[in-house]
């Protein structure tokens, strides 16, 4: 009995192992694995025309032209209707002046006496450090924009005084070093 119940189990393995193996065959051949795909593109030949040339006429045979009265529309329009209002214009902001004032080009100085280079030395010393110490009073202030730029407009002064110092023109070193002066004045007594 044994034996009946183990043929009759293998019987039905292998039934089973067969359809499976039909299956997967069928379902591949139908998949079109081994069929051949047409082509993504068709190609169709291509043959070009050849022009057909008339006959030619003779200038005599056409004749006079034809007139074609002119017509006048009127006067053409000088301004083009839109379908909404023009877009207002604003005026685009000025550029910053630049924080540091640049030397000009090269000017003829007239020559100082001694006395007169030596005041403008000591007027110019004495006005860069006023405008540096009212400067040392702004530091950890909290400054606004007009105040931060005046500041910069200061530094500004001051650097091309010394730059002035340096190339010996005490008579412009002394007026920048007085613009700067009079401005820390101001930014002092604003603070």
């Amino acid at each position: 009995m044994l034996d009946i119940g183990k043929r009759s189990t293998a019987k039905r393995a292998s039934i089973t192992h067969r359809v499976a193996l039909v299956a997967v065959t069928l379902c591949t051949l139908c998949g079109g694995c081994f069929t051949r795909k047409p082509p993504a593109t068709r190609r169709v030949p291509i043959a070009f025309a050849h022009p057909i040339i008339p006959s030619a006429i003779s200038v005599a045979s056409i004749g006079e032209a034809p007139d074609i009265p002119l017509e006048l529309a009127g006067p053409p329009k000088l301004v083009i209707p839109r379908g909404s209002p023009p877009k207002p214009r604003v005026a685009q902001a000025q550029p910053a002046e630049p924080a540091t004032v640049k030397a000009a080009d090269p000017v003829i100085v007239r020559e100082l006496s001694p006395e007169q280079m030596n005041a403008a030395k000591s007027e110019t010393e004495h006005s860069l450090e006023i405008a540096e110490w009212n400067l040392s009073q702004t530091q950890g202030k909290q400054l606004n924009s007009t105040q931060e730029d005046v500041a910069s407009k200061i530094r500004g002064f001051m650097d091309t005084a010394r730059d002035a110092m340096k190339n010996s023109d005490w008579q412009r070193a002394k007026n920048l070093a007085k613009k700067a002066e009079v401005l820390s004045h101001e930014l002092v007594a604003n603070l």
